[in-house]
């Protein structure tokens, strides 16, 4: 064999391995190859924090759509291979997803990059249901908010540390539009008189809301959809309306209606008038038909909705 034919065929092997590696490269994906970061999340609200932060480094997946309920989502065969296939996995966790427990804890278990945001909350600060059962609608608190902000800008800069800095500014942006909007709903809740500052609702999901802008905070249901709707929690409740001489109560975008126009049934047997409000999201963002698609206009939406039928 002469010598040329030797280079020939050493270069070709050189090539052969080259093309070997870039496509071993491009398999793996992530970060490390060049190509956006693949992360599937569950909730609306996630999925809208995520692509925040991670601005065009990130690809995002969410399994729930606007008006699903997490609290009774159950996952199909299709997510399993979303959640597999992700670099990064973000969930609300603190049981809102209540039924997908067991596939985080196996994913967990496979060394997968999970990042359960409510884990990073300080746990002085979730509300008890009872000894085992956190409220998971940590998202109606914009101070809450902003540290699963920080925990997502945390995981980002870990798994692509070169692009820290990007990520880390998106989150200080970030972080000044969420001040905008908890300025703004303090006046607007400052709009209603304080006798009326009353929210009625289906299910237990704006304890947090209450808590930080000053509002009681009543429902037909407890934390999770999932829980029973009895006749006397309405009935305590139609008391409770025809003695506060509430307004207005409100329906939820992702939960049906039945409950809360049972309850407005009971309060008018009882002699007295409650209108339906609106509609507030509680368990999922709003659609760009409705100009409430990403948190910071959800949260502007409810507050627009709750002050408007209330003062």
């Amino acid at each position: 064999m002469t010598k040329n034919n030797v280079l020939k065929k050493l270069n070709l092997v050189i090539a052969i391995c080259v093309a070997m590696m870039l496509l071993i490269s491009c398999g793996k994906g992530g970060a490390t190859s060049g190509k956006k970061i693949k992360i599937t999340t569950t909730t609306t609200m996630l999925t809208d924090l995520v692509k925040t932060i991670g601005g065009d480094k990130v690809e995002v997946t969410g399994l729930m759509g606007e008006g699903v309920d997490p609290h009774l989502y159950s996952a199909s065969a299709g997510d399993i291979e979303k959640l597999g296939n992700a670099d990064i996995i973000v969930f609300g966790g603190l049981h809102l997803e209540g039924k997908m427990t067991e596939i985080f804890e196996k994913l967990s278990s496979q060394n997968k990059n999970i990042l359960n945001v409510g884990e990073k909350l300080d746990k002085n600060k979730i509300h008890l249901v009872d000894a085992n059962t956190p409220d998971p609608h940590v998202w109606f608190n914009t101070e809450l908010w902003e540290k699963e902000a920080e925990a997502v800008e945390a995981e980002l800069s870990k798994y692509d540390p070169k692009n820290s800095n990007y990520y880390k500014e998106n989150l200080k942006k970030y972080k000044a539009e969420l001040n905008e909007l908890t300025t703004y709903v303090k006046t607007r809740i400052n709009e209603i008189p304080e006798k009326s500052r009353v929210l009625v609702t289906a299910h237990d999901a704006f304890n947090y809301f209450g808590e930080q802008f000053g509002l009681e905070v009543k429902a037909i249901q407890g934390v999770s959809t999932d829980s029973e709707t009895g006749t006397k929690n309405i009935s305590d409740l139609a008391n409770f309306i025809v003695q506060r001489n509430i307004k207005a109560i409100f329906v939820e975008s992702s939960v049906p209606k039945k409950s809360i126009e049972a309850l407005q049934e009971a309060v008018k047997a009882r002699g007295k008038e409650v209108k339906i409000g609106g509609e507030l999201y509680s368990d999922s963002l709003g659609d760009k038909a409705h100009n409430s698609e990403t948190y910071i206009k959800t949260v502007k939406a409810n507050a627009d909705t709750i002050v408007n039928a209330l003062k």
